[in-house]
């Protein structure tokens, strides 16, 4: 497989080969913030790639939130996340593609996730379900039945933080916070019970490393993105969001512009779990 990005077509003809081992398993993320998971199946149910598989993101790719901290969608156990990808049909010899409605920002949590688990085939579909209708292929509808998956998840081979280790790479390293700007500086703040974002941090609202149609931007673009965000390709890179969600997403973005260490580290609790301790300090403004 070639770069974490596959195009509508090129998911089509994998779909057609006939070599069984090379064809990929295609699971269907669909997911929106808020939405619950029966919601999701409805989407997915409505209309989907032939032969996708559904996983939901609440319920498969995070853990139950915990008052103490990890925040609002957490690392699900080790046990769970087997469980949810075999159950979606992953397996250890076949290639897997990922999508959601169009943003690929819970696409991004499953890739990463698989990643970290030590994954290594894996692409997300580049526009989501829409690229896939706007290209005019077929579409299924109703439920599968999926062959039970047989992935074995190793945990490790991506870089998970947590809070402290948020600090460290705030000392050495270079913090991205991937939420819009105005959550950034403070000044509006739907979700968590704390305006702001973690001193230090620089700013690069993941949703704009996306087109109209919601597909990623050529690698130079994002490149460009990157640098005039203050990244610096010399430095390792963290990466945080709300909950976890969008910080994948561009972890995603900065995979496929190649800038510099372009395997950012995660902190997947995110400004949810950061705001959980009073005692730890927030910043306002620019």
């Amino acid at each position: 497989m070639a770069g974490p990005l596959t195009t509508p077509q090129q998911l089509a003809e994998a779909l057609a080969g006939e070599d069984p081992e090379t064809v990929p398993v295609v699971v269907d993320v669909r997911w929106q913030l808020g939405s619950g998971t029966e919601a999701n199946r409805a989407e997915y149910l409505a209309g989907h790639v032939p032969g996708a598989t559904f996983l939901d993101l609440e319920t498969g790719l995070a853990g139950t939130p915990d008052a103490e901290g990890g925040g609002r969608h957490p690392m699900p156990s080790l046990t769970a996340a087997t469980e949810a990808f075999r159950a979606a049909g992953v397996c250890e010899e076949r290639p897997v593609v990922l999508y959601d409605d169009a943003l690929s920002l819970a696409a991004a949590r499953a890739w990463w996730l698989l990643a970290y688990y030590g994954k290594d085939d894996v692409q997300v579909l580049d526009g989501g379900y829409a690229a896939w209708r706007s290209a005019g292929l077929e579409v299924a509808t109703g439920p599968l039945q999926a062959d039970r998956g047989n992935i074995v998840l190793t945990p490790g081979a991506r870089r998970l933080l947590d809070a402290d280790a948020v600090d460290h790479y705030l000392d050495r390293h270079q913090v991205v916070d991937a939420r819009p700007a105005e959550r950034f500086r403070g000044e509006r703040e739907p979700v968590d019970p704390v305006a702001g974002h973690i001193p230090g941090a620089l700013s690069l609202p993941t949703l704009r490393t996306v087109d109209e149609h919601g597909c990623f931007l050529p690698s130079d673009d994002l490149e460009l993105l990157l640098t005039a965000a203050g990244v610096q390709p010399d430095r390792r890179t963290a990466v945080y969001c709300g909950s976890g969600v969008q910080a994948c997403h561009l972890a995603l973005a900065i995979e496929i512009a190649e800038h510099g260490h372009f395997d950012p580290a995660v902190y997947i609790g995110s400004w949810s779990d950061w705001v959980s301790d009073s005692d730890r300090p927030v910043a306002t403004g620019s």
